[in-house]
């Protein structure tokens, strides 16, 4: 397959998938290795900066996904009204940066760690797509395992979870604060 046309089928792969796609996976579909498809997609993004057009790729892991750009999504709104957004409150965002450390976790571990009981959180992360149930702990009761999204990783702007900023010693005394605080409210309750 000439060079311009495996272009072509991966962008309609990516077009028809909307999500992302393995690199492995487009590689087989264009019969071609991942190291020369690594290099097509590569050519493809900046095609796609030059020609000044209105989508991206975006690579999350080892997969790839075919985006609008950023800088026009103040369109998108004008056309779809109202986005579907998600609010994370302060116990969310604990919750969600406890399951992202820690990864993979199970209820009983964050519980733990935030003192509380997690139930309403990871129901609602896993309803916003933020984590997901990755497999079950070899131990008494097989407890579920939870782990993060790809769509945490979009949302959060970064690549992979290697890229989260470290965690210091003030802020993880801010956590234990805060959780602490909820246990005497609900206690006071």
């Amino acid at each position: 397959m000439d060079k311009n046309k495996a272009k072509a089928v991966l962008e309609a792969v990516l077009f028809t998938m909307g999500d992302s796609v393995e690199i492995d996976k487009l590689a087989d579909v264009i019969e071609e290795d991942k190291k020369t498809t690594k290099a097509l997609l590569e050519e493809m993004e900046k095609e796609y900066q030059k020609k000044n057009r209105g989508i991206g790729l975006t690579t999350l892991n080892d997969s790839v996904q075919l985006c609008t750009k950023g800088e026009l999504y103040e369109y998108l709104i004008k056309i779809a009204k109202a986005p579907k957004k998600f609010v994370l409150t302060d116990t969310l965002l604990e919750t969600l940066s406890i399951i992202a450390y820690k990864q993979p976790v199970t209820r009983l571990e964050i519980e733990k760690i935030r003192g509380v009981s997690c139930d309403h959180a990871v129901n609602k992360l896993l309803e916003f797509d933020l984590i997901t149930e990755v497999g079950r702990m070899d131990a008494p009761g097989r407890p579920l395992l939870f782990g993060t999204t790809e769509q945490f990783l979009r949302s959060f702007g970064v690549k992979s979870i290697e890229e989260l900023p470290e965690l210091n010693a003030v802020q993880i005394e801010e956590f234990k604060q805060q959780a602490e605080s909820e246990v005497q409210l609900q206690l006071d309750i």
